[in-house]
């Protein structure tokens, strides 16, 4: 590696990492390639003098105490989906950069188009695409009943076209779908690289805040599932949204990954048909079985997708294995290391003998359960299964299992159990020691200090 010159510094394209010699992988974030050369000041003798040289600039606005501001030019504009203003808190912020990031496939684009045409009832839209053309755009906004005459549609792939339509429209919302596709003139790289993304969303940016215009940029992700593109990108935007879901299935969420104007702890659930996208407020009948007996090896549990409770199933199947096979253990929608985990417990704690059994764990429904608080649904789902008996249907259960075989406590334990109580579920079996329980829940809550004793309690009950 060679030194650098004097007033010259390295920087990591992807996270800002910033050095005073070239290295081929960030000292930050661990990506190759990124570091690269950028003229920056060297020292604090360098910082004064710019100072001094800097010419004296009047304000264009002078400052005010923060209490005579009118914030009302700020407030959130409702999109006409309760589900993405629930994540978004109330709508979308006037001038505003929301970067709306998926897998492909996932229905970004559906998403969007279905908000375009339901914002372009109170005002202009402008859809900008560069994935798609605009006859194929055009063919499923007619399937999925987003037809408006403020909704303008344009297939551009140049920033300087881009910029000309919204000349000529004069939108209150810009949707750009994606910036991955959408290149300039004069700048380095290729299309959907590290440097043109990084400029083309800064330029948008600037537009959005000169002109106060509210703008969505549709954003790739990476085979990791993070967003394409260098990460100041993230930090460019005043708004990440993650929309996710198995392409094999319905069920649609998205969540916010970072809101300067609301909350991040709010989850958006939808279910993806043929005829779009509609908003499920009330999803946890989708993560439950139809089963009309109970079969050995279920457990419905309660788990929080930011402030939202959710009710879904775990489904266990444990079977001896074949001749001298090595233990087969297989999940779906469940975390791995937890389910793994849980069975060591089990065997140590509970004497459940599981070792030389193959085992597999799923949720119904598509779901992606990674709480702790499933723990315990998977504990009991497995010792029934293992034991061939049925937990009653009505019963619901939660909590972290740790490793010495208590159960711990969880967060949100009321809302958990007042969403079971709603669904029917009249008997909860939860850790001990829990405290500030309802007086007129109408359920039956049972505190076990352990996993063995969640087993008598929920899997022995079964059989009177």
């Amino acid at each position: 590696m060679g030194k650098s010159s004097a007033g010259t510094l390295y920087q990591c394209a992807e996270c800002g990492w910033q050095s005073a010699k070239w290295a081929g992988r960030c000292g930050e974030c661990q990506a190759w390639g990124t570091v690269g050369e950028t003229p920056g000041v060297a020292s604090a003798g360098h910082g004064r003098a710019l100072l001094r040289g800097l010419p004296a600039v009047r304000p264009l606005t002078p400052a005010v105490p923060i209490s005579l501001i009118d914030a009302a030019g700020a407030a959130a504009r409702p999109t006409g989906m309760d589900e993405l203003d629930r994540v978004l808190g109330g709508g979308l912020v006037p001038g505003a950069v929301a970067l709306l990031a998926g897998e492909p496939g996932v229905g970004k684009s559906t998403l969007l188009l279905e908000a375009g045409a339901l914002a372009a009832e109170r005002s202009v839209v402008l859809y900008v695409t560069g994935e798609e053309s605009a006859a194929q755009v055009r063919q499923r906004a007619g399937r999925i009943g987003a037809l408006s005459e403020n909704l303008f549609l344009a297939a551009e792939t140049d920033l300087a076209a881009l910029l000309a339509h919204v000349e000529a429209v004069n939108p209150q919302l810009l949707i750009v779908d994606s910036v991955q596709t959408i290149t300039a003139a004069g700048i380095d790289g290729v299309p959907g690289g590290v440097t043109q993304v990084r400029e083309l969303t800064s330029a948008l940016v600037s537009l959005a805040k000169q002109r106060t215009l509210t703008t969505v940029l549709v954003g790739h992700v990476t085979k990791e599932g993070s967003i394409a593109g260098p990460r100041s990108l993230e930090h460019l935007v005043d708004v990440v949204l993650h929309f996710e879901g198995d392409s094999r299935g319905r069920l649609r969420m998205i969540r916010a990954l970072k809101n300067r104007f609301g909350p991040t702890d709010e989850v958006g659930c939808f279910e993806l048909g043929e005829f779009g996208l509609i908003g499920l407020p009330d999803p946890s009948g989708l993560f439950l079985s139809r089963q009309r007996e109970p079969v050995p090896g279920t457990c419905v549990t309660v788990t929080l997708e930011g402030r939202r409770p959710l009710v879904a199933e775990v489904q266990t199947l444990v079977c001896p294995t074949a001749g001298n096979e090595p233990p087969r253990r297989i999940t779906s929608g469940l975390d791995h290391a937890r389910v793994g985990m849980t069975v060591a417990v089990l065997e140590q704690r509970a004497f459940v003998r599981l070792g030389r059994c193959d085992i597999y764990a799923a949720t119904v429904g598509g779901v992606r359960l990674t709480e702790p608080s499933v723990d315990l649904a998977i504990a009991l789902a497995l010792a029934g299964a293992r034991a061939g008996r049925c937990l009653l249907a009505d019963v619901v259960a939660f909590g972290e299992v740790g490793l010495a075989g208590e159960i711990r406590n969880v967060a949100g334990l009321n809302r958990r159990l007042a969403e079971a109580a709603r669904m029917g579920f009249r008997r909860a079996v939860v850790p001990a020691g829990t405290d500030a329980i309802p007086a007129d829940l109408d359920m039956e809550v049972l505190q076990v200090p352990d996993v063995a004793g969640a087993i008598a309690a929920a899997v022995a009950q079964s059989m009177h």
